[in-house]
């Protein structure tokens, strides 16, 4: 029986995420999930394309997310206490414009600091009404695309086992920053198919294939690049027709609800992958 092996959210957009035994699936994604962002002066987003160091900091966010405690290696840490209803600016995220409410100087000389490039940190505002793309639409916060991406322990496992072909070490699932990952697929990349699924009280449509980017080089423990992997072997069997390489899948919400590490992953509809 296929189960929820893992839930992870991502309070700060890039950086370290945590790990609950329960969450709440929003229409935006697990609950506080990409609700803040890290940008530039100029209020375009950093990303650990560009900023690796962003996966050294570990945000702590209060239940209500009316509070966010940050650490860092080598850094005092900081409690923010969250402004939801200031003053709006606009942020670019990948070319689009949104909207974000600023956290204040001390909260952006930490990030300064931290990233070693002027640096603040804004909130999503309640009004925030992006609509994502894909097979099933739907809305996030500052993800990069869908509400929620899902991978599978046996889609990471053959991976792993054309690494070890070439010579290379096996890779941590956090290199690829799921917020689902499902054990008891015996067939990698089941998430492709997998149309549209119930987990715990949640129903989640599928959107799109997750194409990979250079963000699986870094090592979120050291906030350095590690070489070309997993790319490079990702290359070799998991083309897009569309550009790029292939690992996961995202979903929309269509029902919220809440979802538990070992709930069952129960796909009500099964399709053809996009691959």
């Amino acid at each position: 029986m296929a189960h929820v092996v893992e839930l992870t959210y991502y309070p700060i957009k890039g950086c370290a995420g945590t790990s609950p035994g329960e969450a709440l699936v929003t229409p935006a994604g697990l609950a506080h999930d990409r609700g803040f962002m890290v940008v530039s002066e100029e209020g375009v987003f950093r990303t650990q394309r560009r900023d690796p160091r962003l996966s050294l900091i570990r945000p702590e966010v209060g239940a209500g997310g009316e509070w966010l405690v940050l650490w860092a290696p080598g850094y005092e840490a900081l409690h923010v206490d969250v402004d939801a209803s200031g003053a709006r600016r606009p942020v670019d995220l990948f070319g689009n414009p949104y909207q974000g409410i600023d956290q204040g100087d001390t909260a952006a000389a930490w990030l300064s600091d931290v990233l070693r490039a002027p640096s603040r940190l804004v909130r999503v505002p309640p009004e925030h009404d992006r609509v994502t793309d894909g097979r099933t639409p739907g809305t996030s916060g500052y993800a990069d695309s869908c509400a929620l991406h899902m991978l599978s322990r046996s889609t990471l496992d053959l991976l792993n086992a054309k690494v070890a072909e070439r010579g290379g070490s096996p890779l941590p699932m956090d290199r690829f920053r799921p917020n689902v990952v499902v054990g008891g697929w015996d067939e990698p990349h089941t998430e492709d198919r997998a149309h549209r699924i119930t987990l715990g009280d949640a129903e989640l449509g599928y959107a799109k294939l997750a194409i990979r980017c250079a963000v699986t080089l870094v090592d979120q423990e050291t906030g350095t690049r590690d070489g070309p992997e997993p790319l490079r072997t990702l290359a070799g069997y998991r083309r897009a027709a569309e550009g790029g390489v292939a690992f996961g899948a995202k979903f929309a919400v269509l029902r919220p609800g809440k979802v538990t590490v070992g709930d069952e992953v129960d796909v009500q509809v099964w399709g053809d992958s996009e691959l």
